[in-house]
């Protein structure tokens, strides 16, 4: 059985340090071995910015994709190959600017796959300009006068875009992370992960130890179940999404792949695309 250290390349990371991303791929890798899994059993699509780099540093199958693009790549992955356990992970740049777009029909087709956003409130790898989820107000280089636009709720998003597993971490608290990402990678559906990964070089605002002031654990809600959409969204509302656990989990819906007759058991990767002639001819014939 594969161990923590199985996950590890010979790459090292790049990332600043102290940045909130080597967190996430500790998380990522602890819970890959936790569940069971190995390394060949695992593909990792990523879009841009820093944390697109992250495929690079873990010993599975990976890609490093273009920008906003790490979702429809990684359904395509997930289609081809049922088999492997297909997590894709970006930035709030990544998944809320230029990939908006695809991460809400990814919410909505519930894929069998974990999409994980490491969400740090700013531009770091172009060296700090405002990103979707900066604050009302938040001064950058780009926005000297404080940022005019509202920032973009991603726990909002997810819940009303229908996800089936909708979670928010710290990437301070890896015991919390690690235990989210491996019941994410275990649900039947798309689980959607947000985690909060500080720039320490760019976001002088949002850092560990505001973090650390302004976080509730959903576990420390009396009687909160995950299980009830409702309560979720109330609570995301009451909180101002300043909470981190698991928010909400349908275990009732299937997946994408499940509602699909044309896949069976047998993953496309492992299927004969051979086309023999008789079946040619019947195909061209409909088009006489």
């Amino acid at each position: 059985m594969a161990t923590f250290k199985d996950f590890r390349n010979n790459v090292k990371p790049n990332w600043c340090p102290g940045c909130g991303d080597f967190s996430v791929q500790a998380a990522i890798q602890k819970a890959a071995a936790n569940v069971g899994l190995e390394p060949e059993e695992v593909a990792i699509i990523t879009g841009i910015g820093c944390s697109g780099r992250l495929s690079g540093y873990v010993n599975s199958y990976g890609l490093h994709s273009i920008h906003g693009r790490s979702l429809p790549l990684a359904q395509g992955v997930k289609m081809a190959n049922k088999d492997l356990t297909v997590i894709a992970s970006g930035g709030d740049g990544d998944g809320f600017a230029i990939g908006m777009g695809h991460t809400i029909h990814a919410l909505r087709r519930n894929m069998d796959m974990t999409y994980i956003i490491m969400d740090n409130q700013i531009y770091g790898l172009t060296k700090g300009q405002t990103s979707p989820s900066s604050a009302k107000g938040f001064v950058t280089k780009t926005t000297p006068k404080g940022n005019i636009e509202q920032n973009v709720a991603p726990l909002e998003l997810a819940l009303s875009s229908g996800a089936t597993f909708v979670a928010q971490s710290f990437s301070s608290d890896i015991k919390e992370l690690t235990h989210i990402i491996e019941e994410a990678i275990n649900h039947k559906g798309f689980s959607f992960v947000n985690v909060f990964s500080p720039c320490v070089t760019y976001n002088k605002i949002n850092t560990y130890d505001w973090f650390k002031e302004n976080l509730t654990k959903l576990a420390d809600i009396e009687d909160y179940d995950f299980s009830n959409k409702n309560q979720a969204i109330q609570t995301v509302m009451d909180k101002e999404s300043m909470i981190t656990g698991i928010i909400y989990q349908d275990k009732e819906t299937p997946s994408y792949e499940q509602q699909l007759e044309q896949l069976d058991e047998t993953p496309l990767v492992k299927k004969s695309l051979k086309l023999e002639e008789n079946q040619f001819e019947e195909l061209v014939s409909q088009f006489k």
